[in-house]
């Protein structure tokens, strides 16, 4: 390489190389063949016109030089990079401008004749030295050895690529060494740079720990520049301080006097950084304003000048700041302001991933409305505080809390306001207990208090729970609406009620269950006799589970009649289930339960099924033509493909879309108004038809009501069935038979039993009526046989 870098950069050095043997002639007259390596070298050092050589090799002073001689010695001295030729003993013979600089000496000519030996340390002169004897008694070149030096003027480091190679003469003896010097610190910086750079985002996408990230950001700094300290602080959770991230080079008694720093417009570099969200340099420390409550601290530790940039979120958010400091006043250059670029870049991506990684995990352990633990965390601190009590024998307690009538809340002012009352709620329990306590929500309104460290006493566990219920009934104030919500709670405590964490939790979730039954607003301590029932309440929903894939269950038919003509138009399908050891149950035995475990989704696709199938199998065998009418529950409507399903359901079974009717309640649809609407007319548009059932039991707005694309009201039982005495009740129906008409609905009473409630009806303009004055649910064969009489 070097050749070709002679060959190609240096030619005049190449002849001047090839043709050193020979200068003689042009100097004095004396041997030639038999000329000794030292004398040709004085010869090169002749012609290089270096006064000191001369004088070095011997030569007198005034030999003349040509001009060509001249401008070669200008221009080597011209040239950037290191050029030196030493002689067999690995004395400087011939160096230029750039050597003499690096090792502090003003001329070249003060080099002449020394050795690495009188200008580096014994151990940097010796690796030199072993180099260069392997290369003059091997003559094998040593290229772009990389060296690591420091500048005699500035005291900054560097880095050489060096090459050197055996100087020859014209019969091929070694008669020296020559070697060429490139500084490549810039670019041996960059490429660690680089390569710091790669280690730290791997460092990063291996989740390693934070702090270990930002010491090896701030280190990557420090080796890129001279007499430059690095720290990074990171902004608190409060928003108003900045705590230790990282300061590797720092005194650790400066980094702890700092850690916790305000962040203010006259708070230091970093303080003040942060809060102006911009670069601050500060070049003085001790006559810098910004510094005034922290400038003895920084004489204390020799620091006097710093530079802090914050480090900004990929949103602009500020997430910490980045200082360089140094113990000289002075500005920044521009290579640690391109520096500082980088760092803050890659700062915050490793802040941002940390942020992020702690959320997604807060997020997996706590609940996403009130923030409290979740189910997973709370099996976590439950087996935790379990073990403790192994050890120490106090109790461990488990409270499952169940708000009441918290759907009504939902039904009233929808779900935002639910919301918002649970996480009063939750608040409220959480200043009802210890630290050491734990509230969790497991979902919708049900919430477990974990108790720990009680003494051996019911009594104890008691004075808990009537201050937390007292707490939750406190009235609370909603969108101009007051509530006063009551809870039931069931409480099992370790080890009396069970010995592991499932048990126990499901221990108190019987416990709560007995207090709901019980009559809601109390709490219940667990008992072996309400483990029989939780288990009877699981063993029902198997059975549910079963009933569904054995076709247990079937529907009967309930006609509903025209008021003014007496015909039968339509037919309601009521499930029911012959269940295979308690005979024929109603839905009220089974319903609540399906709904609360998901059950009713394929169950009411199972009924939504059959009713068409049977609809269609009444019209073959040619009977009049009517509407089946089929309840959808909450949970069917919520899902996200039940119009497909009940499109599906049509089409397989043949039946003409107008012969469907569904029947949704009110507070199904106040849930989410909007959402009611669009799913109702993807159906209607295809000719089904929808009712509400139960009207007037739910809280509906007049201006939803209108907008719902319903053809039918229907007016619940409770309201027909205290007709001739409650003239309330006749009000109501009243009212309700006139705001439906005037809304362009048809409105039907159930539960209609007797000739005086008929009349009742008829008298007040009721359009339509069911109930067992007409008859009783039936099987499809009886209800056959009914259309054919009519």
């Amino acid at each position: 390489m070097v050749d070709d870098y002679i060959q190609t950069q240096m030619p005049w050095l190449r002849r001047l190389f090839i043709r050193a043997p020979s200068i003689e002639d042009d100097v004095h007259a004396g041997p030639s063949d038999s000329e000794s390596g030292q004398l040709q070298i004085r010869h090169l050092a002749v012609t290089m016109g270096d006064t000191a050589a001369q004088n070095h090799a011997g030569i007198p002073a005034g030999t003349d030089l040509t001009a060509e001689r001249n401008l070669l010695r200008a221009m080597i001295d011209q040239l950037p990079d290191y050029l030196f030729v030493k002689d067999l003993d690995h004395r400087f013979v011939i160096v230029n401008q750039a050597v003499a600089r690096i090792h502090g000496c003003s001329h070249p000519s003060e080099l002449i004749g020394k050795t690495d030996f009188d200008l580096h340390p014994n151990a940097v002169a010796s690796e030199f030295l072993a180099v260069e004897q392997a290369i003059i008694k091997s003559g094998i070149p040593s290229i772009d050895m990389e060296e690591e030096v420091t500048d005699a003027v500035t005291g900054v480091r560097k880095w050489l690529s060096t090459s050197k190679l055996a100087l020859h003469n014209d019969k091929m003896e070694i008669i020296g060494l020559v070697g060429i010097s490139r500084d490549v610190t810039l670019r041996k910086n960059a490429n660690r740079l680089r390569d710091g750079q790669t280690l730290v985002l791997e460092m990063i996408a291996m989740n390693s720990p934070l702090e270990d990230v930002l010491d090896r950001i701030v280190r990557l700094i420090e080796e890129q520049l001279e007499g430059v300290l690095g720290s990074i602080l990171l902004l608190d959770s409060d928003g108003g301080h900045l705590k230790h991230g990282a300061a590797p080079s720092l005194p650790a008694d400066y980094c702890r006097a700092i850690d916790g720093i305000a962040i203010g417009p006259q708070a230091g570099s970093c303080g003040t950084a942060a809060y102006r969200r911009e670069s601050v340099v500060v070049t003085d420390i001790a006559n810098e304003p910004l510094w005034i409550d922290y400038r003895e601290l920084a004489e204390l530790h020799g620091l006097r000048s710093c530079w802090s940039t914050p480090i900004l979120s990929h949103q602009g958010d500020v997430l910490g700041t980045f200082a360089m400091y140094s113990g000289k006043v002075r500005m920044p250059g521009s290579l640690e302001m391109r520096l500082t670029k980088k760092i803050v870049r890659i700062a915050a991506i490793a802040i941002e991933r940390k942020r992020a990684e702690d959320q997604i995990s807060f997020m997996a352990h706590h609940d996403a409305l009130t923030g409290l633990p979740n189910r997973i965390l709370l099996k976590d601190r439950l087996t935790q505080a379990m073990l403790r009590t192994g050890r120490h024998n106090p109790w461990v307690s488990v409270v499952f809390v169940d708000l009441d009538n918290f759907k009504t809340v939902n039904d009233r002012l929808g779900h935002t306001a639910g919301d918002a009352l649970l996480k009063i709620v939750a608040s409220r329990m959480v200043n009802c207990v210890r630290p050491i306590d734990a509230v969790v929500r497991l979902g919708g309104d049900e919430f477990v208090i974990l108790l720990v460290d009680l003494a051996a006493s019911p009594d104890a566990i008691s004075v808990i729970l009537h201050k937390l219920m007292a707490a939750i009934t406190e009235p609370i104030a909603i969108e101009g609406h007051e509530f006063n919500i009551t809870c039931s709670m069931g409480v099992a405590t370790f080890p009396q009620d069970g010995s592991d964490a499932e048990t126990l939790l499901k221990n108190a979730d019987a416990a709560m269950y007995q207090a709901k039954n019980g009559g809601r607003d109390s709490f219940q301590f667990f008992t072996p006799e309400m483990n029989t029932k939780a288990h009877e309440r699981f063993a029902m929903q198997d059975a549910i589970r079963n009933g569904i894939a054995r076709s247990e269950f079937y529907l009967d038919y309930q006609p509903q009649v025209d008021l003014r003509s007496g015909r039968i138009f339509a037919v309601e399908a009521l499930v029911r289930w012959r269940h295979p050891v308690l005979g024929i149950l109603s839905p009220a035995q089974f319903i609540s339960l399906a709904e609360e475990t998901g059950l009713i989704v394929p169950l009411g696709d199972w009924v939504l099924n059959e009713a068409c199938r049977q609809n269609k199998a009444w019209q073959d065998a040619g009977l009049a033509q009517l509407s089946v009418s089929v309840n959808v529950s909450a949970r069917q409507f919520q899902e996200k493909d039940w119009p497909s399903r009940v499109i599906r359901a049509l089409e397989e079974n043949g039946l003409d879309a107008e012969y469907l009717e569904l029947e949704l309640t009110e507070s199904l649809l106040m849930r989410n108004v909007d959402q009611a609407i669009a799913t109702m007319k993807e159906l209607q548009v295809l000719g089904v038809h929808f009712a509400i059932d139960d009207f007037g039991t739910g809280y509906s707005s007049l201006s939803a009501l209108k907008s719902l694309p319903v053809s039918r009201l229907k007016i619940d039982q409770s309201f027909v069935r205290n007709l001739a005495h409650d003239e309330d009740d006749r009000s109501i129906i009243s009212a309700v038979i006139s705001l439906g008409q005037r809304l362009n609905m048809l409105v039907i009473a159930e539960g209609v039993e007797t000739e005086d409630q008929l009349e009742f009806l008829r008298a007040n303009g009721c359009d339509e009526a069911q109930g067992y004055h007409f008859s009783r649910p039936i099987e499809p064969e009886a209800m056959a046989d009914l259309l054919k009489l009519r």
